[in-house]
């Protein structure tokens, strides 16, 4: 049975956010400026024994600090391909990207009006996120265009298929049109399933209530008790003269049967 929203009858949520708030307030004011100075053209270039970027790898403990001051227990099942890769995920809420950006560093497509949100835009924007303004055709044409040109760097593009967060219920359909730059670059699409709570449980609990702002949002997360966060790497699909459609329907399904399982 899937969690539902309970923020009222809930008396340790006072004690937890008194408890998280000052870890929160020092990652973001100490550890927050040692992150940026880290990320600088010479991180760039230096590969740690693994072969990951020395910049991506300070990016990911971010990510991963920030995931547990909020109380998630990080689960990875599978392995992120590396290089070029377009990665797809379901989506539910903004910290869907930090989770992606625990485990592997990537691009992602954005809504413009992440670029607004405190904090989160701002740390988007630094992590390289394109940014779309929905509705726009002249927008996603810039948007397949950078996909594109980062792919053909070797660097990995990560986009969210549904095209805007669910209430966590259910996969939304997929937009065959956002897979174009991996059938033009040739590389692989992994699909990538997130799920919150046990064995996806609270995925209605972390995706945004009806008209429940980020802010709103962001506070009501800081304050619930503390639960699984899994990231499933599932099996890579190569783009083929089937299309993007075909494309997309063969992610989707991966993603909507590890979510079932």
């Amino acid at each position: 049975m899937t969690e539902t929203v309970a923020v009222s009858s809930d008396p340790l949520r006072p004690a937890r956010f008194l408890l998280r708030l000052p870890l929160l307030l020092l990652h973001l004011f100490v550890s927050l400026p040692l992150t940026l100075v880290l990320i600088n053209p010479l991180t760039a270039r230096w590969r740690l024994a693994s072969g990951e970027r020395a910049d991506h790898r300070v990016i990911r403990w971010w990510s991963g600090t920030l995931m547990r001051i909020f109380g998630f227990r990080l689960r990875r099942f599978g392995e992120p391909l590396p290089g070029a890769v377009f990665f797809v995920a379901n989506h539910v809420s903004w910290i869907d990207i930090e989770l992606m950006h625990s485990q592997r560093m990537l691009g992602f497509v954005a809504k413009a009006e992440i670029s607004r949100w405190p904090l989160i835009g701002w740390l988007a924007s630094r992590a390289g996120t394109i940014y779309h303004h929905r509705g726009n055709n002249e927008s996603l044409h810039g948007v397949m265009h950078q996909m594109l040109d980062r792919l053909g760097r070797g660097e990995a593009v990560g986009v969210f298929p549904e095209g805007r967060t669910t209430d966590g219920t259910a996969i939304a359909t997929f937009h065959a049109r956002i897979f174009q730059p991996a059938v033009l670059a040739e590389v692989p699409v992994q699909p990538v399933a997130l799920r919150y709570g046990r064995g996806g449980d609270a995925q209605t609990v972390v995706a945004f209530a009806p008209g429940e702002s980020f802010l709103g949002n962001f506070l009501r997360l800081l304050g619930e008790p503390g639960r699984d966060a899994e990231v499933h790497f599932l099996r890579p699909v190569q783009p083929s003269e089937d299309g993007r459609r075909r494309l997309a329907e063969a992610c989707r399904s991966q993603i909507v049967a590890a979510m079932q399982r």
